[in-house]
């Protein structure tokens, strides 16, 4: 055809559909079924992110565009700073900012609240392969988190890089059962918190 050329059309008739992507990863699961078959793999999917100097209702609505409870937070791609989940957005820390910094809650930013990465737990991608749903909710109810990071060792060709996501509401969606996940504070700054 000629690149310059029209292309022939045509009318619609009704009952014409619109087609629908299949949700990536919706089957069903069982405590045995494999742990990758509830890990979002980011070499698959798009990575959502935030910046660092975003508001935290930029970073609300960005999680309810993306249909999404976590973001990572980056101020150049591929080095992730951090990340901030709902859970991030509405709890007492953003209201003691507010009440220490004289600040209103819409010049708090993402840095403000966000999780850095020094207090985010990450399992290993090749544990990931022998795993089961099973030891992944043990892992998640011992140390108290909806997220854990999938991380995957550096070769010659890439550097260590987080591969995955392990997102509770995710194995609860395909476990089709609830996961009863208690907080559990890690550092001396999160029990420092939670008693203010």
């Amino acid at each position: 055809m000629n690149r310059d050329a029209a292309m022939s059309t045509f009318r619609l008739e009704p009952g014409v559909g619109v087609a629908q992507a299949a949700p990536w990863q919706t089957h069903p699961v069982t405590l045995q079924s494999p742990a990758l078959s509830v890990m979002t793999d980011l070499t698959q999917v798009k990575a959502a992110t935030t910046r660092p100097d975003a508001t935290l209702r930029e970073a609300e609505q960005a999680m309810i565009y993306l249909g999404v409870r976590m973001l990572f937070v980056v101020s150049g791609m591929p080095a992730i700073e951090g990340l901030i989940t709902t859970t991030d957005l509405h709890g007492d820390r953003q209201m003691m900012l507010v009440h220490e910094r004289g600040l209103r809650y819409d010049e708090l930013t993402v840095a403000d609240v966000m999780s850095g990465l020094s207090s985010l737990d990450a399992v290993d991608f090749d544990a990931m392969r022998t795993a089961d749903v099973g030891n992944l909710i043990a892992t998640l109810k011992r140390f108290g988190r909806n997220h854990l990071l999938v991380v995957q060792a550096a070769t010659a060709e890439t550097p260590r890089r987080v591969r995955g996501v392990v997102s509770r509401a995710q194995i609860e969606r395909q476990l089709g059962a609830p996961v009863e996940v208690a907080p559990i504070a890690s550092s001396f700054s999160e029990i420092e918190r939670a008693l203010a």
